[in-house]
C-alpha cells in the first residue's frame, strides 16, 4: 500500500506542476484477458471492457506524460470436468503512468509502469458465483502501445499489458499473472495537433 500511496501522491504532483498543459479525456475499449501459471496450468482467453479517465501532459512537443484512472474486467476461464467451464472475474481499477512520444502525423509510442487495486473477484461455474479470495490486492504490470490521435481529438489505441507481480495470495502456490491485449478509443477534449497550430500562428 505504500508504493499505491506513492504513486498516487506522484499523480497529482504532476497534475499540479503541469496544469497549464493537461488535456484531459475519456476512453474506453474492449480487454482479452488471461492468467499465467508457472506450473502450465492451462487457461482460456476472457472477453472483457476497460473505461476510464486521462490526463495528456506535454512536456515537450514530441513527449508527454500520460496518467489513467481506468475500470478493467479482466480474468480467465478454464475446463473442468463435469462441471463445464469456470469463468475467473477480476475487476480492477488501473492506474497506469504511460511515456509517450508523439509523432507529427499523429502516431504515438506509450509504456509505463501500471499499479492495479483488485476491486472484486469472483469464480463462477454454470450459473453458480462465488466470490474468490484467493487473489492479491495489487499488482504491478507494464503497458507497452501504440496510439493515434485525429484533428478531431478522437483517437484509437492498442497495448498489451504484461502482468509483472504474483496476484496469487497463496505464495506457496503456483505463481500467476494477469495479461491483457486491450484496443480501445479515447477522445481528448482538447486536442493537441489543434493547440500546436495555434500556437504556431
Amino acid at each position: 500500500m505504500k508504493k499505491s500511496a506513492i504513486l498516487i501522491a506522484a499523480l497529482f504532483l504532476l497534475v499540479n506542476a503541469n496544469a497549464q498543459k493537461i488535456h484531459f479525456g475519456i476512453k474506453g475499449g474492449v480487454n482479452t484477458s488471461n492468467l499465467g501459471y508457472d506450473n502450465n496450468t492451462n487457461t482460456d482467453n476472457k472477453i472483457g471492457f476497460n473505461f476510464g479517465l486521462l490526463a495528456h501532459l506535454h512536456a515537450s512537443k514530441t513527449w508527454a506524460i500520460q496518467p489513467e484512472l481506468i475500470y478493467s474486467l479482466e480474468g480467465a476461464s478454464y475446463k473442468t470436468i463435469p462441471q463445464g467451464t469456470t469463468h475467473i472475474n477480476l475487476n480492477y481499477i488501473n492506474v497506469p503512468v504511460l511515456l509517450e512520444y508523439m509523432f507529427h502525423n499523429g502516431f504515438r509510442l506509450e509504456g509505463g509502469p501500471q499499479m492495479g487495486f483488485l476491486i472484486n473477484a469472483k469464480r463462477k461455474t454454470s450459473d453458480v458465483s462465488v466470490t474468490d479470495n484467493s487473489f492479491e490486492s495489487t499488482s504491478v504490470s507494464i503497458p507497452l502501445g501504440v496510439g493515434y490521435l485525429t484533428s478531431s481529438g478522437l483517437g484509437i489505441d492498442a497495448r498489451y499489458v504484461f502482468g509483472l507481480s504474483n496476484i496469487n495470495e497463496d505464495k506457496s502456490g503456483p505463481v500467476i499473472q494477469s495479461n491483457v491485449f486491450q484496443l480501445g478509443l479515447f477522445y481528448q477534449f482538447t486536442d493537441t495537433k489543434i493547440h500546436r497550430q495555434r500556437s504556431r500562428r
